[in-house]
């Protein structure tokens, strides 16, 4: 009977986090719509697109790739651009890691996988809210996130001969208004409103003066890395 009612808490669990997910998809669904008809435009093929879709899993970098593909870049080239551009996500994985502690190796691969940056906008709030994040209820977000990301790419791929200009639809704004949402959601739901507010404008102002002399990815990397140091010094 108790091993019943785990197996429910967990299905229960992993539906919940799918659940929570559904914000975020139109994000995913238009700007993985945009991505797969990029791709489409710069020669991949159907194919090609959705199995980046599916190994590579990062919108900037399909972006970043697709256009390099274009160009004749070569492959090592293409590689070294993709994992600088994915680097932030070692901070956010570590950033999340404590709660998973508990977790086998392999658990925890499955997290780090999967994991996005509205997935970890999600579980970030949910952690600020709750002080834990669940495995199952965060395998259910990144899940509905992975699958609706490789289903819009694909859409976008199939359709590609019908958008000559994604921007006019405002696509390639879908992803930074959902991240102001998710923001605006994790700051509301913060106990510390003033010492959120501090270190989201000096992050901001970090990020502003180093795109001015590096690159947007770098400017990025370093606003972070020191909006993460700002937080823990003035969160003590």
């Amino acid at each position: 009977m108790a091993e019943q009612n785990t197996t429910y808490s967990n299905k229960n669990s992993f539906i919940n986090g799918a659940i929570d997910c559904i914000p975020t998809l139109f994000g995913y669904l238009s700007i993985g719509f945009a991505c797969g008809v990029v791709s489409k435009s710069c020669g991949m093929t159907i194919l090609e697109t959705v199995a980046m879709s599916t190994f590579i899993y990062a919108g900037s970098s399909q972006f970043a790739a697709a256009g390099m593909i274009l160009s004749s870049v070569s492959v090592p080239g293409v590689v070294l651009t993709v994992f600088l551009v994915n680097l932030r996500h070692l901070l956010m994985s570590a950033s999340i890691a404590p709660y998973f502690s508990k977790n086998s190796l392999f658990k925890n691969f499955t997290v780090g996988a999967l994991l996005t940056d509205e997935t970890f906008a999600l579980a970030s709030s949910k952690a600020n809210s709750e002080d834990k994040i669940d495995y199952k209820w965060m395998m259910g977000i990144n899940f509905t996130a992975y699958i609706n990301w490789i289903f819009a790419t694909f859409i976008g791929a199939c359709f590609s001969s019908l958008i000559y200009d994604y921007k006019k639809f405002g696509l390639d704004f879908a992803l930074p208004a959902m991240f102001i949402g998710l923001l605006i959601f994790s700051v509301k739901e913060n106990s510390n409103l003033r010492k959120s507010c501090v270190i989201i404008i000096s992050s901001a102002v970090i990020l502003l003066g180093s795109i001015k002399f590096l690159s947007a990815h770098t400017g990025i990397m370093i606003a972070a890395i020191l909006g993460v140091i700002i937080g823990g010094v003035i969160r003590k």
